[in-house]
């Protein structure tokens, strides 16, 4: 019995001396020993037993990651940043926004200029002279200048942010400052939520360009999804640069979803499915538009993963969670 207790006494070691871990101790080691008391009354031996028990109590580090709680070593190795810094990470973080923002509205507008170069050719206002191959691979040219100026931009922007990685980790902060961050925070949120509004705003009527387009017929529709993809591409901006600003507050208070713990197999899950079904859905949009010229129902690829992808999320954090249970 005793072997138990320090076994627990050691797992116990590193983490901070506080009452509720008192008290989870106690239930553990309870526990612990109700289970040592069984198995010897079903005749195993002292030391099949504590073999056991210990090999059914698991890991720690699972179960302080579940509580969220942080070992002391690992609050030792947090660094604690002054009120200069924190001013220089958020005014890094704002233009980092700003330079990403841009930088995904160029991609956008390079793929928008791709379809608007096309439809101009075909409508002949451009490009009468050119052979029929080179005046289809016209819009490739202003595609890919704003593709390398939107690239330019994100390792510009990441240049920037490398300086202060350590402090995407999470960092102690003294009293007074977390004070006056979550000031600038609470009256930020306001803002971010009126943007955030807006962006969902634009991303719902930006179809609308197609229905007034394709009234005045089926080219013309083409045209419909040029302004879409502008419309939507003010609603990204809007999405990243006062996204960008909330996370740097809520990464430096440590609040919401960057609370200290580690990343679930729910979030790693949700997040693979993410990054493929989305660019799937990119390139259906743009395969319908190009091959079939559906360009006046193709946007509906978009709401349409949004669904699905809200239904699979959900369905799958139901089923994980209950599974945890």
């Amino acid at each position: 019995m005793e072997t138990i207790k320090n076994y627990l006494d050691n797992m116990f070691a590193a983490l901070p001396k506080t009452v509720q871990l008192a008290d989870l101790k106690s239930n553990i080691l309870s526990n612990m020993e109700d289970k040592y008391n069984e198995l010897k009354a079903e005749g195993k031996s002292e030391n099949e037993a504590i073999g056991i028990v210990i090999s059914e109590f698991g890991n720690i580090d699972e179960l302080i990651s579940e509580l969220g709680i942080r070992k002391e070593e690992d609050i030792n190795t947090i660094p604690l940043v002054t009120q200069e810094e924190t001013d220089e990470y958020l005014a890094i973080k704002r233009k980092a926004g700003f330079l990403v923002g841009i930088g995904v509205v160029l991609c956008i507008l390079g793929a928008a200029s791709l379809i608007l170069v096309y439809q101009l050719g075909e409508d002949g206002f451009i490009g009468d002279n050119l052979p029929h191959g080179a005046k289809e691979s016209l819009g490739l040219f202003p595609l890919f200048i704003l593709v390398a100026m939107a690239v330019g931009l994100f390792i510009f922007s990441g240049m920037h942010l490398e300086k202060y990685a350590y402090m995407e980790k999470g960092v102690q902060l003294p009293i007074s400052v977390k004070v006056m961050l979550q000031q600038q925070y609470n009256s930020f949120t306001p803002t971010y939520y009126l943007s955030l509004i807006i962006g969902i705003t634009l991303c719902i009527l930006s179809p609308t360009a197609l229905f007034i387009t394709s009234m005045m017929g089926n080219d013309e529709s083409t045209y419909g999804v040029v302004i879409l993809l502008f419309i939507v591409s003010i609603a990204v901006y809007l999405f990243i640069y006062f996204g960008t600003i909330r996370e740097s507050y809520s990464k430096l208070l440590q609040i919401e979803e960057y609370k200290p713990k580690k990343m679930t197999k729910e979030d790693k899950v949700i997040s693979a499915v993410a990054s493929i079904v989305w660019p799937l859905a990119v390139a259906i949009f743009l395969f319908l538009g190009f091959v079939y010229a559906k360009w006046g129902i193709a946007w509906v690829v978009f709401p349409i993963t949004g669904i699905l992808f809200g239904m699979f999320a959900s369905a799958y954090s139901i089923i994980t969670g209950k599974n945890d249970n």
